[in-house]
This record gives structure tokens, C-alpha cells and sequence, in this order.
């Protein structure tokens, strides 16, 4: 049974960074898509960045292009998601997820993805 454990949340000022982690253990994670998303309170769940298995290959929304960065490290079973210049707007919980379809394109939707993490808050203050 995959599972997914999130770290590295906290509470940071505008401005700042924080880098988040999602360890995976019990499967074969270098096969697996994975990705970030994000809910705020009162919104509905957006997928922040993903990254293939098989070519690297990077989606992020619009709104944290040039400042997020999702990596992986096969070696360490683990998913990052670097996050800069945050904003008050960022502040959501983030949940990593695992696509464990090894013949899956990298795809935004929720319900593609298998496994989810318990997430982990983020709080940007003014």
C-alpha cells in the first residue's frame, strides 16, 4: 500500500519561502506521476504542479509560475515543492498525490490520482 507523508508547512511572512516534502513509501515511486495541490477554506482543490515519471516533464498553474518549483529525487523515494515569493494567497493546505498508472500522462485532474498524503498547512501572512 503506497502511502504518502507531508512535511516542511509552517507559517512564513509574504515574501518568504518554504520548501514542502512528500515521502512515499510501499510502492514504486520513480513509476509514479505525483503532484501538489492546494486547498483554501471556502475553495475548491487546485492542483499547484506536477511532474512525470518518465521524462521529468513539469505542469504548474498559472498563478505560481516562476516561483514554485516541484522536483523529485527517486533515490529518496520523495517530492518537493519549493516554494518562493509566497503571498497571503498561497495560504491552503497542501497535499501531495500519486498517479500510480504507469501508462498516465501528467494530468491535473483530482480524481486521476490514486494516493493521497494528509497534507500539510501553509500560512503566508501580510
Amino acid at each position: 500500500q503506497v502511502q504518502l507523508v507531508e512535511s516542511g508547512g509552517g507559517l512564513v511572512q509574504a515574501g518568504g519561502s518554504l520548501r514542502l516534502s512528500c515521502a512515499a513509501s510501499g510502492g514504486s515511486f520513480s513509476i509514479y506521476n505525483m503532484a501538489w495541490f492546494r486547498q483554501a477554506p471556502g475553495k475548491e482543490r487546485e492542483l499547484v504542479a506536477a511532474i512525470g515519471w518518465n521524462d521529468g516533464l513539469t505542469y504548474y498553474t498559472n498563478s505560481v509560475k516562476g516561483r514554485f518549483t516541484i522536483s523529485r529525487d527517486n533515490a529518496k523515494n520523495t517530492v518537493y515543492l519549493q516554494m518562493s515569493s509566497l503571498k497571503p494567497e498561497d495560504t491552503a493546505v497542501y497535499t501531495c498525490a500519486a498517479d500510480l498508472n504507469r501508462d498516465s500522462i501528467v494530468t491535473t485532474t483530482p480524481r486521476n490520482y490514486d494516493r493521497w498524503g494528509q497534507g500539510t498547512q501553509v500560512t503566508v501572512s501580510s
